[in-house]
């Protein structure tokens, strides 16, 4: 490996190795480990979520590696985990299964009715709790081995088991939310890990202290009582009321240093690519009208770092089976592979 790295060009052509963006690294070697997960069993609309991590990796290897955040970036060791097989063979299998279900659902029929889809259901959330087990031993071995770990969906449901990872490692941490959707819904469809329902089991870790979420516009009554009476747990800034701000004279800095007071010392940035403008991801499960352009995000990102706080694991979730979410979907996963790295490094600056 230290041979390779020696030979190895950042101005190359990307090659075609099996790791993200073509880098010459392995498991043991990379301080960046991201997984994979190729699952959408409970996706409520469109579908292709599951093969968002493949085509992330396949774009992967047609981006330039100078970050203008952190030109050497890359020098930190980035390793793609093979995706596995076995998931997206069980996801292609549950997925059958539960599109039952919704369709019983929108007919509005019970479960319960003839036949019985409950015990259909009931395997389902057990399948996805097996993987949500899966991703959370991964992780943490990852973590216990000194690395850091980021996450590729999938639907939103993905990343649960790596919260839980981050939640032993960590008595106190906050989420920043990209999102069109709060997720906040209970069980939705009966789903107990629906991609919907990923922030309300993440409100369930008493470890996650804060969800700020941002570029919300597609939200249920319920979701915005549970907001609103979080007692200043979960914070939203709709996509409508930071339009409003900015069309006032409103800066977007201004704004982004607003968002991050809210959170702590340690954040996890969970992105789902449908919390930005369609244009930029037109295969997403849920596409909404409106949202984040891919630099306002990755400003808010930048004035995080900027604040002192330390990013301690990231996900991009919902990018759809297409080539061009593909490219979004690994700029997004760059970008916070370095900014991850930039405040790692501005941490122990401090320290020293």
């Amino acid at each position: 490996m230290i041979n390779q790295l020696q030979d190895y060009n950042p101005s190359g052509v990307g090659e075609i190795n099996g790791n993200l963006l073509g880098l010459p690294f392995d498991y043991e070697s990379a301080k960046l480990i991201v997984f994979g997960v190729p699952w959408e069993v409970t996706v409520s609309y469109g579908a292709g979520t599951a093969n968002g991590p493949q085509r992330i990796l396949e774009a992967s290897t047609q981006l330039d590696l100078f970050d203008f955040d952190r030109p050497d970036g890359w020098k930190q060791g980035i390793f793609m985990v093979e995706i596995p097989e076995d998931i997206l063979e069980k996801n292609k299998y549950y997925r059958t299964l539960a599109a039952k279900i919704i369709e019983r659902l929108a007919q509005g029929k019970k479960i319960s009715d003839t036949p019985d889809l409950t015990p259909v259901l009931i395997e389902i959330n057990h399948a996805c709790q097996q993987v949500n087990q899966w991703l959370f031993d991964s992780c943490q071995q990852a973590i216990n081995n000194g690395k850091r770990v980021a996450v590729i969906g999938g639907d939103h449901s993905s990343p649960l088991g790596f919260f839980q990872a981050l939640a032993a490692k960590y008595p106190n941490y906050g989420i920043l939310h990209i999102d069109a959707h709060a997720d906040l819904r209970d069980a939705y469809e009966g789903f107990e890990f629906s991609h919907a329902s990923i922030m309300f089991n993440a409100m369930k870790i008493p470890q996650i202290s804060k969800l700020v979420q941002v570029g919300l516009r597609d939200i249920s009554h319920d979701e915005v009582q549970m907001i609103n009476t979080s007692d200043g747990r979960i914070i939203a800034y709709y996509d409508p009321a930071i339009k409003q701000k900015l069309y006032s004279g409103t800066t977007w800095i201004d704004l982004c240093q607003e968002i991050i007071n809210n959170l702590p010392e340690y954040v996890y940035v969970s992105f789902d690519a449908d919390g930005l403008d369609p244009k930029l991801c037109p295969s997403t499960g849920t596409p909404v009208p409106g949202g984040l352009e891919l630099e306002q995000t990755f400003c808010l990102f930048r004035e995080l770092v900027n604040s002192g706080r330390k990013i301690i694991g990231f996900d991009i979730c919902e990018v759809g089976d297409g080539e061009w979410d593909g490219n979004v979907g690994a700029r997004v996963v760059y970008k916070l592979a370095n900014l991850m790295d930039l405040s790692a490094q501005n941490t122990e600056f401090r320290k020293s």
